[in-house]
């Protein structure tokens, strides 16, 4: 920490100034603390999420960013906490006309009026990263140009290193710290934050989504304009309509409030159950209503995505909210989480109890999905079990959909709406062709084993008969002992019941060989991975001059 000491020196003031003095300590920042500071000032009567927002929006566009982030997060921040950070508003001065066109000859070549046929140096809107102007291209088309201030990337990745330092320190000295990971939080918010920066990654976000939509008439992806775009300058078709907030605006030009916000709705799903690809900041000033009820949508600096894992860990949860069966959500809510601490599994179960009630026994359209969400999290939280960054964002988009619809519509669901994308999400878990893959999947994992763990044992036994093993473990070593236990158990089994599998199946397709052929190849690996348990077992034994010992 031997650089950047005017800011560390500011960050410790602005903190202290606003009696933050723990969160100086525990990051290390009390080193550079004014003397007497730590104590705050106790002629400002405000609550600590109030003085955390204002100290956030003192420091500047990187601190700003990281409150809106966290005021997400209700699986590690309380709800007056989220409350207050999401008062923070990402604005600043206008930077001046000579600047911007200075900055837009360097990235595209020629000066404003050149590239385009008009320009508009007044900003529409001026952020902390960015400001967008309107302009006009020779064609007539109509855009919006945004464009990066000078020098903000290096104070954000002044910002960011400093982040990560105080991260490491705040993990070594608060256990807290070290179990929410907040190291790993640090990190994917740099990850966030510099792709904000990169105005091109934004533009093939926008691409993305307007070929994801691009069968949706419904859904209107502003298109990018290549040729007047940099890293530093983005050029978007400009979309016009009024705000999916004013509910005034929509009555004028006679929207259908009610379809309007089952469509919405639709297409969140479409991009959550279908892409894995969604707009994670869906706020009212990011869709516009057009003429006829078609949605435009624009900012596409932060998005998400669903991955196989992360899908397949939705739809354990799915699964197991539809059984209603405490045991199984808790372990899917463990098993989603990415906390290292281990989680009190007895208390989380009488705790999933008046969980259950909000949602059991009542019809789909009578379930207040927000407060479902809002409960789980605050669940999640009370356990300190943390999310990933992604199925967070999932649930902050989620929450936003359903808010704006039952403005839109007081009678709106969310849950009818997303039913059967989700219904789908559970059923593909057993489609034969995803359980043959998965059965494939764990018999190639048996057969590795099948190779590795012979010479495992017999190393283990050498050590044994050579006078046996003394062990040291600390209670923080058993977990991931214990897991690869279980890992090992879980592809001994799937070993063993692929045969009958095979065969069971193999009657069940007998004459139709276009059902044979999807299972084929995934079941011949299988059975492959049960074979070479078998096998890596018999050769272990017969080094051993053993003979072999039942399965039981």
């Amino acid at each position: 920490m031997s650089t950047h000491l005017d800011r560390y020196r500011q960050v410790a003031e602005v903190l202290a100034r606003h009696g933050l003095g723990a969160l100086v300590g525990i990051s290390g920042l009390d080193r550079w603390a004014p003397l007497g500071a730590l104590a705050g000032n106790p002629a400002e009567r405000r609550t600590a999420p109030d003085h955390l927002r204002l100290a956030l929006e003192e420091l500047g566009p990187t601190f700003i960013k990281l409150g809106q982030l966290l005021s997400t997060r209700a699986d590690l921040l309380a709800p007056e906490y989220q409350a207050e950070l999401s008062k923070l508003q990402d604005s600043a001065p206008a930077v001046d006309g000579d600047t911007v066109r200075e900055l837009i000859r360097q990235e595209l070549g020629a000066a404003p009026e050149e590239v385009f046929k008009s320009f508009d140096p007044r900003p529409l809107a001026s952020a902390s990263i960015g400001q967008a102007h309107a302009a006009v291209l020779p064609d007539g088309t109509e855009v919006v140009v945004k464009v990066r201030r000078p020098g903000v990337v290096e104070r954000v990745n002044e910002d960011l290193e400093i982040l990560r330092n105080l991260a490491a320190q705040a993990s070594r000295r608060w256990e807290a710290a070290a179990g929410y990971n907040v190291a790993g939080i640090t990190q994917e918010f740099s990850e966030t934050l510099r792709a904000e920066l990169d105005y091109l990654q934004e533009g093939r976000n926008a691409d993305r989504f307007a070929e994801n939509f691009a069968a949706d008439d419904g859904v209107h992806i502003p298109r990018v304009v290549w040729a007047c775009t940099t890293s530093r300058v983005l050029t978007l078709e400009r979309i016009r309509g009024v705000k999916v907030s004013d509910l005034d605006g929509l009555e004028r030009t006679r929207v259908d409030r009610r379809a309007l916000a089952v469509r919405a709705a639709g297409a969140a799903a479409k991009m959550v159950f279908e892409d894995g690809f969604f707009h994670a900041d869906p706020h009212p000033g990011n869709l516009f209503i057009e003429p006829g009820g078609r949605i435009g949508l624009i900012d596409f600096g932060m998005v998400g995505e669903v991955d196989e894992k992360l899908r397949d860990k939705l739809g354990v949860l799915l699964v197991a909210l539809a059984r209603g069966n405490p045991d199984r959500i808790g372990t899917a809510l463990v098993d989603i989480s990415v906390t290292k601490r281990p989680a009190d599994r007895a208390q989380l179960r009488a705790d999933l109890v008046p969980f259950m009630a909000l949602y059991q026994g009542r019809q789909l359209g009578q379930i207040d999905f927000a407060a479902l969400v809002t409960r789980m999290l605050a669940l999640l939280r009370d356990h300190h079990l943390q999310l990933p960054r992604q199925m967070a964002m999932l649930l902050k988009m989620v929450v936003m959909v359903e808010g704006m619809g039952v403005q839109l519509d007081p009678e709106f669901s969310l849950a009818e709406v997303f039913e059967p994308y989700a219904r789908r999400l559970v059923l593909e878990r057993f489609y034969p062709k995803v359980f043959a893959k998965r059965l494939g999947q764990a018999g190639m994992d048996a057969a590795d084993l099948g190779v590795e763990l012979p010479e495992r044992l017999r190393r283990l036994f050498d050590l044994v008969d050579a006078g046996g093993v003394e062990v040291h473990l600390r209670a923080a070593e058993l977990e991931p002992l214990i897991g690869r236990v279980e890992k090992i158990g879980n592809r001994l089994v799937a070993g063993m019941i692929v045969s009958a599998f095979i065969r069971g199946v193999g009657e069940l397709t007998v004459g139709d060989k276009d059902k044979w052929r999807d299972w084929e190849v995934p079941l011949m690996r299988a059975g492959l991975g049960a074979a070479g348990v078998l096998s890596g077992y018999l050769a272990y034994t017969a080094r051993r001059g053993k003979r072999p010992g039942r399965f039981s």
